[in-house]
């Protein structure tokens, strides 16, 4: 290595603070600028060389493939009811236990501004194991009958199957999975209606009592009476309102008292003293401290991170951590969300996507409970779009995440009063490349160059090859379907991890896993995109490693299972305390 390098490569990064705000001063990148121009070399000593990278496309699965015929109703009207705008939700998740990723999709239905001449019912989806679906909502008893926003999947009463969770503008429903291929509203037995206008919803343990929680997110106080009128200036032409002009809602916490029943601890933890307009919602560990902190997406308000005390209280955080505003200090529309450490540092990072002209933000992690904004890349491809559901995963199993992107603007008449921006937008794939991330969408996929009124955004692995696939819900349209092709020509490991001392979906658990050399380690988040809940199956990219050396996980009760002499290409089920669990393996099909 020559001296330009080591000088460059060992400077230190200078911080100036202003007000509660931190800013980076990146001299670094300055001078790795110049040596470019001197044509010098910038790879350091020990960095491993950048993997050759599969071609990975996602490819549509269409409706006569896949067998999914389902359409969502977004009860447009001419009276331009602000829910009509916002719907709908989506989730992978495995109802009836047979190891293949099932499909749940939320629809609209009577309001008191909506009456539907045909009843609409949500969907539940039976994957059949070849790649297609069977629609089982009715023998399920799961076709919901309210105005649907969102879904949550988990065990919250750790037996063994996992339940749903329906948001809506109006009674959320809570549906218990008896196990027999059916479902039971228990809501009001549990407590959990949360009436009102709810959107997105995540099952945590937050007090690590070894039962799931449950976190609701409140948008505005709203009813047909509060309808506001909004026109252009000649009054001819009724728009969506902004949010702006509507009353923020506390959010909701319910705490699992293990018995069925949840208790609104909303008041008591801090929760409901901070009144929001709150979409997306994550839970994750932001100060390493082993309790799930929660960041939560406002729409023209400031963003909340509140921060877990440990004490059944949290805090909110956002002004101080630099993820409240945007760099000039002005509340934004944030509406998707999602949380990992993109970088490798082993602290998590945070990610918001907000209504066109407003950029989205990618938080980095300073360790001290500060963020600096430093979308790179992403930022100026989303400057005209909107962006919902989001998440960070590894499409292509080189173990890093990376950055799916859904996007579409709230106001199907935008195009009418707004230049260069589209009522339907495309997607967005980001490819990780260490500590920035790369626009692949061009070679992604022909999906990309078509646009679309996409809201909610699952992944999980329906097919069981060993890539992770997307799941799109889309306002007032059908959903789209996109199957990882690629993905897994990088080997790969699966983990269905099953609990016996923490919380039954393993939410705050840390795996760290070493192949070729190489370590990588991933927190258990619960929740992030918008309105959406994902496979909560781990699986762990190795990138070109032909065998995988050790894996490890640290589960939320604090018990470390050190697992070798592992397969790769498969699923496998690790039981806490106890290792690999005998003949679980499953092989890629």
């Amino acid at each position: 290595m020559n001296k330009a390098q080591l000088f460059v490569l060992h400077l230190p990064t200078l911080s100036l603070r202003v007000g509660s705000r931190s800013w980076r001063l990146h001299v670094k990148l300055a001078l790795l600028l110049s040596l470019v121009v001197l044509n010098l070399p910038l790879v350091s000593s020990g960095q491993r060389p950048a993997p050759l990278k599969p071609g990975v496309t996602f490819e549509e699965v269409s409706p006569k493939k896949s067998g999914i015929t389902w359409v969502h109703n977004n009860g447009h009207s001419t009276d331009r009811y602000l829910p009509e705008t916002v719907g709908a939700g989506c989730v992978f998740f495995d109802y009836d236990n047979d190891g293949w990723m099932d499909i749940y999709l939320v629809n609209s239905g009577p309001s008191d501004f909506y009456a539907p001449t045909t009843p609409l019912k949500n969907a539940l989806y039976h994957n059949n194991h070849d790649g297609t679906f069977t629609d089982v909502t009715a023998k399920a008893g799961v076709a919901g009958g309210t105005f649907g926003m969102g879904v949550a999947a988990a065990d919250y009463d750790g037996d063994g199957w996992v339940d749903l969770y329906i948001t809506s503008y109006g009674r959320n429903i809570l549906y218990h999975n008896s196990g027999n291929g059916t479902f039971n509203d228990v809501t009001d037995n549990a407590g959990v209606a949360a009436p009102g206008w709810s959107t997105s919803a995540l099952w945590f343990d937050y007090d690590n009592d070894g039962k799931l929680d449950l976190f609701v997110s409140s948008f505005v106080y709203y009813e047909k009476s509060l309808n506001v009128l909004c026109t252009d200036e000649t009054l001819s032409r009724r728009y969506y309102c902004v949010p702006r002009l509507f009353k923020p809602r506390p959010s909701h916490l319910f705490h699992n008292e293990g018995n069925g029943k949840f208790a609104d601890v909303s008041k008591e933890s801090g929760i409901a003293d901070a009144p929001g307009k709150s979409f997306g919602v994550v839970a994750t560990d932001v100060n390493n401290d082993g309790l799930m902190d929660l960041f939560v997406a406002n729409d023209t308000m400031p963003n909340f991170l509140f921060i877990n005390k440990g004490d059944g209280k949290f805090e909110e955080a956002g002004l101080a951590a630099g993820v409240a505003y945007s760099a000039a200090g002005r509340p934004r529309s944030g509406m998707g969300v999602d949380a990992a450490d993109y970088d490798g540092d082993g602290w998590q990072d945070l990610f918001v996507a907000n209504i066109d002209q407003e950029f989205f933000s990618l938080y980095h992690n300073q360790k001290d409970l500060t963020f600096t904004d430093e979308p790179g890349e992403i930022g100026t491809a989303t400057q005209l779009l909107s962006g919902w559901g989001l998440k960070f995963f590894d499409y292509d199993n080189d173990g890093d995440p990376d950055l799916f992107l859904v996007n579409g603007h709230p106001d199907d008449f935008i195009e009418m009063r707004v230049s260069r921006v589209k009522y339907k937008e495309p997607l967005l794939l980001f490819e990780n490349t260490g500590r920035t991330f790369k626009n692949v969408s061009a070679q992604s996929g022909a999906v990309f160059t078509k646009e679309f009124s996409a809201r909610g955004l699952a992944i999980g692995d329906f097919d069981n090859d060993g890539d992770l696939d997307v799941l799109i819900s889309n306002n007032g349209e059908a959903p789209v379907l996109l199957r990882n092709e690629g993905g897994n020509k990088n080997n790969w490991l699966g983990l269905q991890l099953v609990t016996t001392k923490s919380n039954p979906a393993a939410v705050g658990a840390v795996i760290t896993w070493q192949a070729g050399g190489v370590k990588w380690s991933r927190l258990k988040s619960a929740g992030g995109s918008y309105l959406a809940s994902n496979d909560p199956r781990e699986v762990l990219g190795l990138g070109s490693a032909k065998k995988i050396d050790n894996v490890e996980i640290r589960w939320p009760s604090g018990k470390v299972d050190k697992l070798t002499n592992l397969p790769i290409d498969t699923y496998i089920k690790v039981v806490e305390g106890e290792g690999v669990s005998k003949g679980s393996a499953t092989a890629a099909k």
